[in-house]
């Protein structure tokens, strides 16, 4: 059994109460049934789905309450009718509808004329679809070919990042290598600096003996 919620109404379930109540009137059904079948969806009472239905949603989709009841007075109407009748109320010629009049239009009514009227309009609803379609199709197909040159651009920069990070890779190592040879350099000219200053040193007196310079 489902818990009933008791938390605040949220806009989803607002709409979720609007979609189905107003799908209720069209179709010529109950506002109860409507109340129960979203109280199922939601996991509320229908009580509190019709208190709030009255209360707070009605009041935003009064336009949509009458169309949607105009469009249950037209779907009643059209089961009234004959065949003819529903097919005469087609849109037949250039998008003007057949006004159905006093007399009954029956199947034996229906022109021939009338029939070619409709097949000829469906046929031009049919080429404007399929024209729409092919322009789908081509921007499809261009926005495909658009992502497969984007992702050709991308491996082709990604491969130049690769290699410009190896040749960074090695001009730093390089770099470390010199900066290493340099420094050990250095330390070898201040020994031998120091080496040469600690050396002993001698000169000959006028005797011909050796002696010690400080």
């Amino acid at each position: 059994m489902t818990a009933i919620r008791q938390d605040a109404w949220t806009a989803d379930d607002d709409l979720i109460l609007a979609e189905v109540t107003l799908r209720h009137i069209r179709e010529g059904s109950t506002q109860l049934a409507a109340f129960e079948e979203v109280g199922e969806k939601i996991g509320r009472t229908s009580a509190a789905c019709g208190f709030r239905w009255n209360s707070c949603v009605r009041k935003k989709y009064e336009a949509a309450i009458q169309l949607a009841k105009a469009q249950r007075q037209k779907r009643n109407f059209l089961k009234k009718q004959p065949l003819g009748a529903q097919v005469a109320s087609i849109v037949l010629n250039e998008g003007e509808e057949v006004t159905l009049k006093s007399e009954m239009i029956t199947e034996d009514s229906l022109s021939m004329d009338m029939v070619i009227r409709y097949l000829r309009q469906w046929r031009n609803n049919y080429q404007d679809i399929s024209r729409h379609m092919k322009h789908m199709e081509k921007e499809l197909q261009d926005k495909e070919e658009q992502c497969n040159r984007l992702r050709q651009e991308n491996e082709q920069l990604s491969r130049q990042v690769n290699a410009v990070q190896t040749d960074y890779r090695t001009v730093n190592d390089d770099y470390k290598a010199l900066i290493q040879i340099m420094d050990r350099a250095r330390r070898l000219a201040i020994l031998s600096e120091e080496e040469e200053d600690t050396k002993t040193r001698f000169r000959m007196d006028a005797n011909g003996n050796l002696e010690r310079i400080e």
